[in-house]
């Protein structure tokens, strides 16, 4: 059986992360969905989404394909039912949303009218909305650090290491190096990838992530629900955040019930609001309905998309939505919603930055990584400048 993980309705309302790689690929917890999806299948998944995405998220078709909405993540009673399902069937909560299908074909999942309908009784766990993510982290959260050290062993904490809580809630991959750290796991588990580095004097409470080669940098002060993706630098104060991979916020400034795309750069002493002076609800831009609408929550603080940046004391109001390339700087606070590939500030004012510009920028930051980034990404990135 194929595993097709497809974008549904929820698309829009995930976007600007999803301008860049179909809903499955979105971080949550500690893993991507998609690599959620492959740890309960045992076997790689494919995509089905947007036409400008598909080279580099490519779909492969057999005779026999699941398809499973790229929003929803996999728990032991959704697994079973969906290993229940037969070709011609599809499955649906109680609202009569469709959560998964499975065919032999695209263009039999394109019409579902001869399928056979099977209700799917229970509750899922789905991403719906952007913040979502930061919202449900801790949850999932935990399912994944359950599973990731299932039969492991973890490595060694050295002694020059505060821990605070059962020894057990931590876990060090291969290569990671933690020194002179406060580390708590009284109020979650803590995960450290493979050659992640935590420096002196940082403080940490669980749960936390650090994936693999990334650096939390001195005297971080870090609260969880907080998962910093790989080949990231973090610093100063950071609360409920989830960050991709590939970006930065390696120096002061408070970040909080935020979520931060790859390639990502935060300048020196920025802060984003999460909390509104009145302790109102806050409204964030909504691409579905290209409006703002209230997400009922006190706190909510930055999205910002993939290949965004802003320069050294950057502010930005609670709630405020960032696309993607965009390059940002000046000291006052930034307009609450910031097109794709803007540049400027709202003293100023914004204008469209030109696409070769965007990607000579880009192109440099992956080669600081060590990295070459591919022809199918630059195209992607020049299709999004266009639609």
């Amino acid at each position: 059986m194929n595993i097709i993980l497809y974008d549904n309705q929820t698309r829009p309302h995930l976007l600007p992360f999803t301008f860049t790689r179909p809903v499955a690929e979105i971080r949550i917890g500690i893993t991507k969905i998609r690599e959620k999806w492959e740890r309960v299948f045992k076997k790689e998944c494919c995509f089905f989404t947007q036409s400008y995405l598909s080279e580099l998220f490519p779909i492969c078709i057999t005779e026999d394909n699941l398809f499973i909405a790229g929003n929803l993540l996999p728990d032991e009673q959704l697994v079973s039912a969906l290993k229940k399902l037969n070709k011609g069937e599809v499955l649906k909560d109680n609202q009569q949303c469709v959560l998964a299908l499975r065919t032999g074909s695209v263009e039999e999942f394109k019409d579902l009218s001869n399928f056979k309908t099977i209700i799917y009784p229970n509750n899922v766990i789905a991403i719906n909305s952007k913040h979502q993510i930061f919202l449900l982290n801790q949850t999932v959260f935990l399912n994944d650090f359950k599973t990731l050290k299932w039969h492991r062993k973890s490595g060694v904490l050295n002694a020059s290491n505060k821990l605070i809580g059962d020894r057990r809630a931590i876990f060090i991959e291969e290569g990671a190096k933690i020194d002179g750290a406060t580390l708590n796991c009284e109020t979650g588990p803590i995960y450290i990838g493979k050659n992640a580095q935590i420096m002196e004097n940082s403080c940490i409470r669980g749960p936390f992530a650090l994936l693999d080669e990334s650096v939390v940098k001195m005297g971080a002060r870090i609260y969880g629900a907080t998962t910093i993706g790989p080949y990231c630098k973090v610093g100063g104060e950071i609360n409920n955040v989830v960050m991709f991979g590939y970006s930065n916020k390696a120096h002061d400034g408070y970040l909080g019930n935020a979520v931060i795309g790859e390639w990502c750069n935060i300048g020196a002493g920025s802060d984003a609001s999460n909390l509104k002076n009145n302790y109102e609800t806050i409204a964030q831009w909504n691409y579905n309905s290209n409006t703002y609408e209230d997400t009922g929550l006190q706190f909510c603080g930055l999205m910002m998309g993939d290949h965004s940046k802003c320069s050294i004391g950057s502010m930005f109001n609670s709630g405020t939505v960032v696309g993607v390339g965009c390059n940002l700087f000046g000291s006052d606070f930034h307009r609450s919603f910031i097109p794709s590939f803007s540049i400027g500030n709202r003293t100023k004012g914004y204008t469209l930055n030109r696409i070769d510009k965007v990607l000579e920028t880009e192109k440099a930051m992956f080669l600081r990584r060590g990295m070459v980034m591919s022809e199918y990404y630059s195209k992607m990135i020049s299709l999004l400048s266009i639609l």
